[in-house]
């Protein structure tokens, strides 16, 4: 038995004296990259109640089960169509390589759904290969042209995201090669640290002459959504559908990112489970909720349960980034002698920033990102993102429902009284929801 005296303190375990004293060494904050990795409350403390009594089950695989969306009918020419309510998230070419672009691209294009540029503009490879694009118009303007938003299936304008609600991107000189410094209109070589709010509007009545604009240059013929990190998600949300968006993308703090400070990952923002039922609440209060506006939900989605629960929770559909990255080989055993390496291993390797991915993802190493086969990479990601469609319909015939988004709060309940508070669903085995009468 450990003497008292030997004990790990809980404030000042092992990782916290090794930050101290790596920040006492160095002056400068840690930067990385993947998502928070401390203990949350996530959709893993939600459960799904199937149909027995009271409840009427579909048949698996007999009875059909719908997964299909349309975003945009009422306002734009060519609303986008999804056959999944799984998107891929906005990842910058910067960030990733140009094969994993094309990967994604691939892949999302196989399962019938939508991917989405990130910053720094939209490269022919991603453009080529994804039949449903959405063009990320972020505070940065790298990359950022009146062409590239015309050939665009949707515009996304980015005012936060779930890593960095508040806070702007970065990318560290070694990722900024001649090609990605000349879309970006930057030094080759150099940090970049994108800026945290747009330059040309400054609150959402801003926002809604900004969004005409955008439609305007577009001929009015894409949807525009409006993404925010999950914060203040009701009045995000409400302020989004004010100035007009078609969809509001609420990205929990489980989301990733390429590189910011790990403060920020960590310590800012608030769970997806949180996030979800109060971007509901501003829908239904503005009389939008499952009609004319969308609500597509993300930050740490990762199986067919997930999704199945966002959706009951009231979002329309889904986004992924971390794990459509995993499924296309990020962090992959193969690689693990590589991982350790560079100090780390397979599995828990989150220098993104460094551009040294030993799978060619995160990286603009020519040898490295050589190693994805970006059709290779593109059929796991379809495999997967079948995989993530075909648990969420298993789960939502299970509740008796014919379509995905006929999920609904009652189909869930809370295994941990914090969870049923943020997710606004009775704890289970009762009808009690934590701070409502």
């Amino acid at each position: 038995m450990t003497d008292w005296h030997q004990r790990e303190s809980y404030s000042y375990d092992r990782n916290v004296i090794a930050e101290i004293r790596r920040a006492a060494n160095t002056g400068i904050y840690r930067i990385r990259g993947w998502g928070a990795k401390r203990e949350l409350p996530t959709l893993d403390d939600l459960v799904l109640l199937g149909a027995s009594m009271s409840r009427y089950p579909l048949e698996g695989y007999r009875e059909a089960c719908g997964t299909d969306l349309t975003i945009g009918a009422e306002t734009a020419e060519n609303p986008i169509s999804l056959d999944i309510p799984i998107t891929i998230a906005g990842m910058s070419f910067g960030s990733l390589s140009a094969n994993a672009k094309e990967a994604l691209g691939r892949g999302a294009n196989a399962a019938g759904t939508s991917t989405t540029t990130g910053d720094g503009g939209m490269t022919p490879e991603e453009r080529t290969h994804s039949a449903t694009l959405v063009y990320q118009y972020l505070p940065s303007r790298y990359g950022m042209n009146p062409d590239d938003l015309r050939k665009a299936d949707a515009i996304e304008v980015v005012v936060g995201q779930g890593a960095k609600p508040g806070g702007g991107g970065m990318l560290m000189g070694q990722k900024i090669t001649e090609r990605v410094g000349e879309m970006r209109d930057l030094p080759v070589g150099i940090d970049q640290r994108s800026a945290c709010r747009h330059p040309d509007w400054t609150g959402p009545d801003d926002l809604a002459i900004k969004i005409i604009e955008l439609r305007e240059i577009v001929d009015w013929k894409v949807p525009v959504y409006v993404k925010v990190g999950a914060a203040r998600p009701y009045y995000d949300t409400a302020l989004a559908v004010k100035a007009g968006a078609d969809a509001v993308v609420v990205d929990g703090m489980q989301g990733g990112t390429a590189a910011t400070q790990d403060v920020f990952i960590e310590h800012v923002g608030i769970p997806t489970i949180a996030a979800i039922p109060e971007a509901v609440r501003a829908l239904k209060d503005l009389g939008v909720h499952r009609g004319r506006v969308k609500l597509i939900a993300a930050g740490g989605i990762r199986s067919g349960a997930d999704v199945a629960k966002a959706l009951a929770l009231g979002a329309d559909a889904t986004s992924i980034g971390t794990a459509a990255l995993i499924a296309i080989g990020d962090n992959d055993p193969a690689y693990d002698d590589e991982y350790r390496q560079l100090g780390s291993a397979a599995g828990v390797w989150e220098d993104f920033q460094a551009g040294t991915d030993p799978a060619g993802i995160t990286t603009q190493d020519p040898t490295l990102s050589s190693r994805l086969d970006p059709v290779i990479g593109g059929r796991r990601l379809a495999n997967y993102l079948q995989v993530l469609t075909l648990e969420t319909q298993t789960l939502a015939r299970a509740c008796g429902k014919s379509h995905v988004t006929n999920l609904e709060p009652e189909d869930l309940a809370a295994l941990t009284v914090e969870a049923a508070a943020m997710a606004k669903v009775p704890l289970a085995g009762t009808s009690w929801i934590p701070g409502e009468t």
